[in-house]
């Protein structure tokens, strides 16, 4: 197989004799390589001087070009450093030659060019570096560091940035690089002389690439880059950088380092730089405050460059100018910021693959990405014809016509038709992407004139709009946040409500720029905050939740337990320091928890799903969390001891029916077998080793950190209540329940079910002990008898606090709860739920069919309503309390026309059933 150039495109020679006169030097072609010829040096000069000076090399690089550039790249490292100059500007011009040959001729795509000009670089800098940190080690210039340590460059690392980062490289570009050192090599006493060396080497390093000479140059070098480049050396500290960056870095430095790459020296080092500037690059929340930034950064290039009015093909910059190759980086880099953060498969160099990674995530609708790749490559094709000319550091189309002319020739083609075709590619570009960046441009909406301008007046009091920037996004929001609120069904209430979150907000710029590029979200906003006060509450407290809805999926099927549980460890997996973990755990709960919310109050789900979805949610957070505080826990203390332990979800978790205000009802089981203790830095005998662990796992769930607190957690059902130790061993808890436990106990097991952990069949033993315990046949009345004394606590300890209160009270809630267990425990039935239980009851004879019915219907009206009352408000109050949506998203969820029909629904329903319950538990015979 021949690895000759393929041509598939021909460059027109716009001076015949100039072509005829290279060909003349590289004799004996075949004739499609000499027309290439003929084409490119009739038309750039300089390529005719590189053709002409490596024309023995020549003919046989055009037979194999991969071969040839792979020679080249093979042979920098073993460079000696007094032929170093000279070598590497001879690589660069057969580089530069061949390059151009296959990118005329078409046979290699523009990735290939690109990448191979960015190789050649690296490369080039690493050959020029290790020469001088040789140097220097050999003349005792860098304390400490041996012969062996030039392979790392005694630990200076050279980063690329722009093109040359992203493997991006143009054809006539400089390199943009910034050089840095790890210091913690070098000793206290050490460092400035150390500092010192390597200023010297990163300035010999940069002048072998740089410095012309007869022989040409390797690459400009541009050290701009760097923190503060006005006032600080050439070469810094890694921990002086970093410093910088944490504290004074900008939008436009972030963007920077999304190209960034360790090219030279000791690339670990680099690499673990980037890393720790990860939170500085990427923010945790979408940060569509860098719209803004961008935008005013594109304006201040245009004004400097006086690059703003019309389009004209003449001296258009490509790079720069409206429609061009900096619009399209800006475009994507910024929506890479946006949600970088919190999705690590946008986290890519290059502009191409970045618009392929942001369509595949829906940042960007395919179409347009698949348009903006298109318009970037035909741009960089015509920025390397435009260098390939003189090989002039220019963006800019020719001035003249004759040198456009030129150009034309160069690319194939005639003026016109390059003309035509660079115009309607830079229109294109700049109505993609113009829009994005100016949201000024955004149509106005006329404010509504019956609202209270008192309420208005007082925002700019308040702590989300005390930056000047926040009220400057703010003023261009409100008109179209008060014309929607207008349009709600009670628009005062509405703008109290949203006066109530403003006022909540500590903080306004991100969130106010996340409305601006979303306008969708803030019909989101006016529907919570006109029915839900407290889950505009939550929001404004916890606004970065907002990023769930825009990030992709927040309207898909929900995606189940193992799911939840895959996705959450892999996110905790990312992070090594344990308080990270919780708090990321805590920031990905709550905006589950925030999606569950609005899917009910939205109407895509009902009560009974959203009961579900939330037991989901628990079970995916404790199933994960518990190994990670295990883990933790066992750096200390060693492994856990036998078979280690599991968590029991009881009550509403272990039914699988929470809602959003639900605390945790847990037990944790744990079997050390033989072991007696723990084998580890400071062992413990088994009991306190499982009592402090299950301890530390009921303090990663409720302690309130940055993010909050995960849940509150209720460990009272677990044997002994509040008087038995906080974890059981397995034997123990088998000997209490066969022995000791009191009815209400095998009630509470009734739906008992391991959320986490339970290695090594434990959960399997657990689950195969419960049942079979509640196969046991029961003594019927003695049962009752005990329930009806339970129910009789419980109405003791607590009375309902009004209609609304739905859970507890005679007929509500807890009480149909306490007779489904009662039918589970009586049937044997190892089913969970409420409805089970009930038809357990039902089946073992003691409840009667209808009784059972209606009791299950009466629980599915009241868990819809109390689901949506939770989500409403905490405090289960009189309806007159809530306002015109919130009574509407109870009639909705609940399938009423009004809430006088709703009421009256429910104080039937809780008299109906109370009088059901009494009968069936023989209460009446009781009296």
């Amino acid at each position: 197989m021949s690895n000759r150039l393929v041509i598939s495109r021909l460059p027109r020679p716009f001076q015949t004799d100039l072509g005829d006169e290279a060909l003349a030097a590289v004799p004996g072609l075949n004739r499609d390589h000499a027309d290439l010829l003929r084409g490119t040096a009739g038309s750039s000069p300089y390529l005719k001087s590189l053709i002409e000076a490596e024309a023995d090399w020549l003919p046989g690089a055009l037979d194999d070009p991969d071969a040839a550039l792979a020679a080249i790249m093979g042979a920098l490292p073993e460079i000696p450093r007094d032929r170093l100059s000279g070598d590497l500007r001879q690589a660069k011009r057969r580089v530069a030659l061949i390059l151009a040959l296959a990118d005329l001729a078409g046979a290699w795509p523009l990735e290939k060019v690109t990448g191979a000009l960015s190789d050649f670089a690296a490369a080039a800098c690493e050959a020029a570096l290790r020469a001088e940190i040789a140097a220097l080690v050999r003349r005792g210039k860098l304390p400490g560091q041996g012969e062996g340590d030039v392979a790392t460059a005694a630990g200076m690392v050279v980063l690329a940035m722009g093109k040359m980062g992203a493997g991006e490289l143009n054809y006539s570009s400089d390199i943009d690089l910034i050089c840095l050192f790890d210091e913690t090599r070098y000793g206290a006493d050490d460092f400035h002389e150390a500092r010192q060396a390597m200023v010297k080497a990163t300035r010999a390093f940069t002048a072998t690439l740089g410095d012309r000479t007869a022989e040409g140059y390797v690459f400009r070098t541009d050290l701009r880059l760097r923190p503060d480049p006005s006032v600080t050396p050439v070469c810094l500290s890694i921990g002086a950088a970093e410093s910088y960056y944490e504290s004074l870095g900008r939008t436009w430095e972030r963007a920077a380092y999304i190209k960034a790459r360790p090219c030279a020296g000791d690339i670990a080092a680099g690499e673990r730089f980037i890393a720790s500037l990860r939170p500085f690059i990427w923010r945790r929340h979408l940060d569509f405050a860098a719209i803004q930034d961008a935008h005013d950064m594109r304006l201040r290039i245009r004004e400097s460059k006086r690059l703003g009015g019309p389009l004209t093909v003449m001296g258009h910059d490509m790079k720069l100018g409206r429609g061009g190759i900096r619009e399209i980086e800006f475009f994507t880099q910024t929506r890479q910021l946006i949600a970088g953060g919190r999705d690590e498969s946008l986290r890519v160099r290059g502009t191409v693959e970045g618009l392929a990674a942001l369509a595949a995530k829906g940042w960007v609708p395919p179409e347009v990405a698949q348009q903006l790749t298109g318009h970037y490559r035909a741009h960089r094709e015509v920025e390397h014809r435009i260098q390939m000319l003189h090989d002039a550091q220019t963006h800019k189309l020719p001035t003249s016509e004759e040198e456009f002319e030129r150009l034309a020739c160069l690319m194939g083609s005639d003026i016109r038709s390059v003309g035509a075709e660079v115009v309607r590619r830079l229109t294109e570009v700049h109505a993609l992407t113009e829009d994005f960046f100016a949201p000024d441009a955004r149509r106005q909406v006329d404010i509504p004139e019956a609202f209270d301008t008192s309420i208005c007046k007082r925002w700019p009091t308040y702590a989300a709009l005390r930056s000047q920037r926040a009220r400057q996004i703010f003023d261009r929001l409100r008109p179209e946040m008060l014309a929607r609120l207008s349009r709600t069904s009670k628009p005062d209430e509405a703008l109290i409500a949203l006066d109530g979150f403003l006022q909540g907000l500590p903080a306004g710029v991100q969130l106010f720029s996340l409305f601006e590029a979303n306008a969708q979200l803030i019909d989101l906003l006016v529907d919570i905050v006109g029915t839900s006060p407290a889950l505009a509450g939550y929001l404004s407290r916890n606004s970065g939740v907002f990023d769930a809805v825009i990030a992709g999926d927040f309207f898909a099927v929900w995606p189940g337990r193992d799911a939840l549980t895959r996705e959450l460890g892999d996110q905790l997996a990312r992070e090594e320091d344990y308080e990270t973990q919780l708090d990321g755990a805590r920031r990905w709960m709550k905006e589950w928890h925030f999606r569950i919310g609005v899917h009910l109050l939205r109407g895509l789900i009902d009560g009974n799903e959203a009961g579900r979805q939330y037991a989901d949610l628990a079970d995916a957070v404790i199933a994960t969390v518990f190994p990670v505080v295990q883990k933790q826990f066992a750096a200390k203390h060693g492994a856990p001891p036998g078979r280690g332990a599991a968590v029991l979800g009881m009550g509403s978790l272990g039914a699988r029916r929470l809602n959003t205000e639900s605390d945790l009802d847990l037990i944790v089981i744990y079997d050390p077998g033989e072991v007696e203790s723990s084998d580890g830095p400071r062992p413990l005998a088994t009991r306190p080793y499982y009592a402090r662990l299950t301890q530390a796992l009921i303090t990663a769930l409720t302690a309130p950190m940055a993010q909050g607190r995960l849940y509150e957690v209720d460990m009272r059902l677990r044997p002994s209540g509040t008087q038995g130790p906080v974890a059981t061993s397995w034997a123990s808890f088998r000997d209490y329940q066969q022995t000791s436990a009191w009815v209400w106990e095998h009630l509470a097991l009734t739906r008992a079910r391991v959320v986490a952990g339970g290695a090594e069949g434990l959960a399997a033993d657990i689950e195969a002990f419960r049942r079979e315990l509640l196969s046991q046949p029961r003594d019927r009345d003695h049962v009752l008898k005990e329930v009806r004394d339970m129910r009789a606590r419980i109405a003791e300890a607590k009375s309902p606090r009004g209609l609304w209160d739905i859970k507890t009270g005679p007929g509500r809630l807890q009480d149909i709860e306490l007779v489904a267990q009662a039918g589970a425990l009586l049937s044997g039935t190892p089913e969970r739920d409420v409805l089970a239980g009930l038809a357990g009851g039902i089946n073992c004879g003691w409840l009667p069919p209808a009784d059972g019915d209606a009791l299950a219907g009466h629980y599915r009206l009241f868990w819809q309503v109390q689901t949506a009352r939770r989500l409403l408000s905490e405090d289960p109050a009189e309806d007159t309390k809530l306002g015109e949506g919130g009574r509407d998203f109870l009639c909705r969820s609940a399938g009423f026309e009004s809430i006088e029909v709703l009421r009256g629904a429910l104080a039937d329903g809780y008299g109906d059933a109370a009088e059901r319950i009494d009968r069936v538990l023989g209460e009446e015979t009781e009296q």
